[in-house]
């Protein structure tokens, strides 16, 4: 009998290295080199039968050019973050804790496109359990195929019976392949599966959507070599508790990655949220302090969000900064400026800021809003309900302009409100708006216009 050939794998990025050793060469982790069979005797054949046909050498101008051709899923939010849709022959990849909704995400992808075969291959559920979520949602099709296997031979067999449009599958983790020897969810296991996906995607132009485990730290299981075989990976997130989630683009080869959709978990599965002010602004009978909404932006995408601060006396001899949905090294700054440039002593005062909805925000058009929450809550004097913000904070003290202020006069005015307060050395046009627009030039103005 041969001995099985081993080779010591990182599993952070796939290195291969010919001994073992405690640290990675490459990506510089400890403790993440593992030994694996990496080869084994097999005389199956690859999931097509046929001979490889020999490559076409092409010169770049002889290239046709051809539009990308996408398929139009019912999922509005999804066809945004893909860019339009999902396009032929891609492979994405889709990450999430557990119990986010990913399952439940694709299972309403694949009873939601009637013109479409789809086969969902599943193998961390069986059959049955599959059905219950199906009957939940409550969509009913004929062209969904469900397959519950691990060994992608056997699944490559049932596809090349059925030919789907789209093929599922759940998860990546679970697959095994019979030309490697280790073990389900080790670094070689899934990086075989991926490649043979791969090559069944390119080579019948069926676009793959894969699930991908992620590990406490919030990154993908597996090789980091993974996120750079597919064509898109797709982050779904959001709090457990919290009935509200985000899915992100963290690589797409055919769109933007600063698109945003956002879905409201239910009984019967996952809402699109077509309007996301209606989630991240909170009702409420009167006005309170330390309240200010913010035009923000996702990519294309305006909406409105809630920033709620409290500024109380610390107890304790250092004070606290305490953060939800934002930096807090922005945050320490912005007390700073408040303190250098326009003189409030808030060196011995505890300041809590969070964001509604469970949302984070990283666009520094929010420097406004914040700066308007914290003097709201320290003066205990509530803004007016028909405001909003719109601008950043320099360090002078000085209010910067920020992009695309015109999508977020519009959004702002599409809901309502009166009044924006955004940089005077913004460029836009008052003639379009009924809005009434006030420009600022510093903290002081705010503070002189607002209290």
């Amino acid at each position: 009998m041969a001995k099985a050939k081993t080779i010591y794998y990182c599993q952070n990025c796939g290195t291969q290295h010919a001994t073992w050793m405690g640290k990675c060469n490459n990506c510089g982790q400890w403790n993440t080199i593992v030994e694996e069979v990496v080869e084994k005797n097999v005389q199956e054949k690859p999931w097509q039968e046929e001979q490889s046909k020999t490559p076409v050498l092409f010169n770049i101008h002889e290239i046709p050019q051809t539009g990308e051709m996408r398929i139009v899923t019912q999922n509005h939010e999804l066809d945004r973050v893909l860019g339009g849709g999902i396009v032929l022959g891609s492979v994405i990849l889709l990450g999430g804790e557990p119990g986010i909704g990913k399952s439940t995400l694709l299972l309403q992808v694949a009873l939601s496109l009637p013109q479409q075969k789809v086969l969902y291959i599943s193998g961390e559920e069986s059959a049955s359990q599959i059905k219950l979520r199906a009957e939940r949602i409550g969509i009913q099709t004929e062209e969904c195929y469900i397959l519950t296997e691990t060994q992608t031979q056997k699944i490559f067999k049932q596809a090349k019976n059925i030919k789907p449009d789209i093929l599922i599958i759940d998860s990546i983790q679970t697959l095994e392949s019979h030309y490697v020897e280790s073990a389900p969810g080790s670094v070689s296991q899934i990086r075989q599966c991926t490649a043979e996906l791969i090559k069944y995607a390119k080579e019948t132009n069926t676009p793959v959507i894969v699930v991908g485990h992620i590990t406490k730290e919030g990154t993908i299981a597996g090789p980091k070599i993974l996120e750079h075989m597919v064509d898109v990976v797709l982050q779904f997130e959001g709090e457990r508790n919290h009935i509200y989630r985000l899915l992100r683009a963290q690589k797409n080869r055919f769109g933007s990655t600063s698109e945003l959709g956002i879905y409201e978990m239910q009984g019967n599965g996952l809402r699109e949220v077509s309007n996301p002010s209606e989630v991240l602004i909170s009702a409420k009978d009167h006005a309170l302090s330390g309240n200010a909404i913010a035009a923000t932006m996702e990519g294309i995408r305006p909406m409105l969000i809630e920033i709620q601060a409290l500024v109380s006396t610390a107890v304790y001899g250092t004070p606290q900064r305490s953060t939800t949905g934002f930096d807090t090294k922005r945050l320490n700054m912005l007390l700073a400026v408040l303190e250098k440039r326009a003189g409030f002593q808030l060196g011995a005062k505890d300041v809590f800021l969070n964001i509604t909805g469970g949302i984070r925000v990283d666009d520094p058009a929010i420097d406004l809003a914040v700066i308007c929450a914290v003097l709201s809550s320290y003066e205990n004097q509530a803004l007016p309900d028909n405001c909003c913000f719109a601008a950043e904070v320099g360090l002078s003290g000085e209010i910067r302009p920020v992009n695309r202020v015109e999508q977020r006069i519009v959004e702002a005015e599409k809901l309502g409100y009166d009044v924006i307060f955004i940089s005077k050395f913004n460029k836009f046009k008052t003639s379009n708006h009924q809005i009434r627009v006030e420009t600022l030039g510093t903290v002081a103005d705010l503070y002189r216009m607002l209290f």
